[in-house]
């Protein structure tokens, strides 16, 4: 997608229980843009094990961040390809006000015009939200016993297997999360608006996703 001045890089915020990750599936459609997530690309080099996967393992491992020159890097390499030359949509990133200027580098070397998008949902539906999530330890598979649960109560559609609930998704552990969250956040979207980025905050707990993307897609769609 394009704006005038060139393509458009969407940047997409959301706590954890936001809805973020389906958001960006849906808006990589709408826009024909690919998605590029910080945390897919880590863990894809952690998978194939290279160099960078084992120097980011043994960093996750000690409870250590990966720094933000290797982030950076990560992003810049991904934007280079040819399948981001009319935007982009980045997720997770940045997540540090270091990133942050970085990638505003980034984008005005590329004549890329950002907008942020931040899905706000109120606290007390994401804890139902992610409290009533159960995953399948074979393939991953997430399943919300509210909006999306399986077929057979307990057991994933595609494997058979029992779905367990994650350590991270008890309130407690949800609670603190929205905190690190705001606090993490909240430097950013200040650095943002000093910066005159179009940011636009999103309600995203009072409609079905495809709505809310149908909405996000004619806030930015160039008219």
């Amino acid at each position: 997608m394009e704006l005038e001045g060139g393509p458009l890089a969407i940047i997409l915020f959301g706590s954890p229980g936001s809805g973020k990750g389906t958001q960006a599936k849906l808006l990589r459609q709408c826009f024909s843009i690919p998605h590029i997530s910080t945390g897919d690309m880590l863990r894809e080099h952690i998978q194939k094990e290279d160099e960078l996967g084992r120097q980011v393992r043994a960093l996750l491992k000690s409870g250590m961040l990966v720094p933000d020159e290797i982030v950076n890097r990560l992003v810049e390499c991904r934007i280079s390809q040819a399948d981001a030359a009319n935007g982009f949509l980045l997720d997770g990133y940045p997540r540090t006000l270091q990133q942050a200027g970085a990638m505003r580098k980034l984008l005005e070397q590329r004549n890329l015009a950002p907008v942020v998008i931040h899905l706000q949902v109120d606290y007390n539906k994401v804890i139902a939200r992610l409290s009533g999530r159960r995953v399948c330890p074979v393939c991953g598979t997430l399943y919300s016993l509210s909006s999306n649960p399986p077929k057979v109560e307990g057991v994933c559609d595609k494997e058979g297997a029992r779905l367990i609930t994650r350590e991270d998704d008890s309130e407690s552990v949800i609670r603190q999360r929205l905190d690190d969250y705001a606090e993490q956040t909240k430097p950013l979207m200040d650095y943002f608006e000093q910066s005159g980025v179009k940011t636009y905050e999103i309600n995203g707990g009072d409609e079905p996703p495809q709505a809310i993307a149908n909405r996000i897609c004619k806030l930015i769609t160039p008219r």
